[in-house]
């Protein structure tokens, strides 16, 4: 006798369980990279400031004792060519004697003594570039000028709460106690800077 074999073509359905507990996950693990992303997207930079922001600076029209002002990342950017005598009073000057002894100069070691030449680039010693807001509580700077002979080696005062700084960018008396930064910069030409 032949035997019938009843083929039986059951198909498996995932119970409803299963289905509510698959969606359950596929929502928590959507949900929370959603949550979690804000945390990852504030470590990047900032959208309004570039990376490198640079800034390129024609010295030409800068005549010998001229200070200028030029924006750079929204901060005030003193360049001055100093004359001759400037330069040998900003030189005759010891780190020891003032309130900071560091340069300040982003291109330097943190402990690089606060001599002129730590604060100006070889061979160019005439031209000074840094930052112009006091280092007390970010004033902008005025010239010493109607203050001060080239004797006296006074570069900048600020109006506000009267520190000073000398023909270098150094502190030398008032509530500022460190010396004004000196930004990367980079000459390009002898006439041209790049700062940044």
């Amino acid at each position: 006798m032949a035997e019938i074999v009843a083929e039986t073509h059951e198909t498996v359905q995932p119970a409803r369980r299963d289905f509510i507990i698959q969606a359950a996950q596929a929502f928590i693990g959507v949900g929370s990279k959603m949550a979690f992303w804000p945390f990852v997207d504030q470590m990047n930079p900032n959208q309004a400031t570039s990376a490198r922001e640079v800034k390129d600076v024609d010295l030409r029209p800068i005549r010998p004792g001229q200070t200028i002002s030029v924006q750079w990342r929204g901060t005030p950017i003193l360049i001055r060519n100093r004359p001759p005598e400037e330069v040998r009073i900003a030189r005759r000057t010891l780190a020891s004697e003032l309130p900071d002894r560091f340069a300040r100069n982003e291109a330097l070691p943190p402990s690089a003594p606060a001599d002129d030449a730590n604060r100006t680039k070889e061979g160019y010693g005439n031209w000074l570039v840094v930052v112009g807001a006091c280092t007390h509580m970010g004033c902008l700077l005025g010239p010493q000028q109607a203050h001060a002979t080239v004797t006296t080696a006074e570069g900048w005062l600020c109006p506000c709460h009267a520190a000073r700084f000398d023909l270098s960018g150094r502190v030398l008396s008032g509530p500022a106690r460190t010396n004004l930064a000196v930004p990367l910069y980079q000459f390009l030409t002898p006439s041209r800077i790049r700062i940044g």
